[in-house]
């Protein structure tokens, strides 16, 4: 069985089932290429944006009617609950793990976060509507597609932007908010040294005005929806370019700058280069990567053939520390347990990665540095405890061991786990194993 196998499944994947290493091991990087050509059938939260923003709108609009309130916070919490093991089941079950692997990349680039409770209950719904169907397609239509999900414009309060000299500006006394606009420039798109200024940030905000979504007062909810009356009017100077007065035209045409631009592919080709060669990505593979996402219009089916066919990739099966929420999903694959949905986000919780709630647009972190530390591993080392104690198999350890780790299992673990007290014991050691631990 060879080591690229483990690799395809573990650092490309989310963690091998048994029997999987088998399956792939004559073809491990045909195997990843296979899952780029497939569709991805909707799962919890499609078509569900509509029906919770209706939830909150009511409740916004109770005015102290504690019924409606209380059903508001029930229906939103409940929802994010069922989404989340919704989401994660899906991630444990797949048999396209590498294409389940690059939605929740993307999802954590394009972080929306169940911080801000209203987001809470929509959040899956943004990575099922805008995330999941781009992510072989081109890096305009998903950057588009997040930008104008409610999801996105709730949480980073673009609906609250005004502009000045909009009519509405003009009446109302208020103003712009920067907040989607710096972000789409610093995380999305250019990265924090891709070489924009304040003014950028300022003409991209007032081209964004009128970019809001659907409400009871304007006929339709949990929808993206342009508003002239509070459009920045004029033209906008942006990247040493005039963008000229189009309305909604003016950030679709920023937008689309922002996708060909030569920061925004070497913003993009780093940030995959570090989730899947290193904590600290190679300079010529980064390289390489970027010219394929310049050379094909941002093509992310192409750019992600990039980073398979990177040697550097398929060198080390251990070079990156597995988050909280993928050791889970990982446990969940190697053992075929399904637990209930308030346990996997109690079990995430106590890890330090709470599902959907990053503490920053910026998302959850992608090096060793932030998920390694003693404290954080030896947690792991008791939720692995706990965990096993509570799998039913058949399958003894040493072989499940074998099985979902492949070549990457070393004698000195193997013996361990074979010598173990007992089957819980022995499970636990795999799981808390470096091994099993690293991707």
């Amino acid at each position: 069985m060879s080591i690229n196998a483990f690799i395809a499944a573990s650092r490309f994947g989310l963690g091998a089932r048994p029997g999987e290493l088998a399956e792939i091991k004559d073809d491990p990087r045909g195997w990843l290429l296979s899952q780029l050509g497939n569709g991805s059938e909707p799962t919890a939260g499609v078509g569900r944006t509509g029906d919770r923003l209706k939830l909150f709108f009511d409740a916004r609009n109770a005015r102290g009617d504690e019924g409606i309130i209380q059903l508001y916070r029930k229906e939103y919490r409940e929802g994010f609950v069922a989404d989340v093991g919704a989401r994660t089941r899906r991630a444990a079950s797949t048999d396209q793990p590498f294409r389940e692997r690059l939605v929740h990349f993307w999802s954590n680039h394009f972080t929306v976060s169940a911080v801000r409770p209203v987001v809470a209950g929509i959040a899956v719904a943004f990575e099922d509507e805008a995330i999941r169907p781009n992510v072989t397609g081109r890096f305009a239509d998903l950057l588009l597609a997040v930008a104008r999900h409610p999801a996105m414009i709730l949480y980073l309060d673009q609906a609250e932007s005004i502009g000045p000299r909009s009519r509405a500006g003009q009446r109302r006394q208020r103003g712009l908010n920067e907040n989607l606009s710096r972000e789409i420039l610093e995380l999305h798109t250019l990265g924090v040294a891709g070489g924009y200024g304040q003014a950028d940030v300022r003409s991209l905000a007032e081209m964004l005005t009128g970019w809001t979504i659907g409400n009871p007062r304007r006929g339709v909810i949990g929808e993206f929806l342009y508003v002239g009356v509070i459009h920045e009017p004029g033209s906008k100077a942006f990247l040493g370019r005039t963008i000229a007065e189009g309305g909604e035209r003016e950030a679709r045409e920023a937008l689309e700058l922002l996708a060909r631009h030569p920061s925004t592919a070497r913003h993009v080709a780093t940030r995959l280069a570090r989730h899947f060669i290193a904590d600290q990505p190679p300079a010529d593979a980064v390289d390489r990567i970027a010219r394929v996402f310049l050379d094909t219009d941002g093509d992310l089916k192409q750019v992600t053939q990039a980073v398979i066919a990177e040697d550097r990739a398929w060198r080390d099966p251990l070079t990156k520390v597995r988050s909280p929420a993928e050791f889970i999903v990982a446990a969940l694959r190697a053992t075929d347990v399904t637990p209930q949905d308030r346990a996997l986000i109690r079990s995430q919780t106590v890890l330090g990665q709470t599902p959907l709630t990053a503490p920053s647009p910026a998302g959850w972190p992608d090096d060793a540095a932030a998920w390694a530390t003693p404290e954080s591993m030896m947690r792991r080392v008791e939720f692995a405890l706990a965990f096993a104690g509570r799998v039913r198999t058949r399958r003894e350890p040493g072989d499940l061991a074998e099985a979902v780790l492949g070549d990457a299992l070393s004698d000195e673990t193997g013996t361990a786990i074979r010598r173990a007290g007992s089957r819980t014991e022995a499970l636990a050691l795999m799981l808390s194993s470096p091994e099993f631990q690293r991707r």
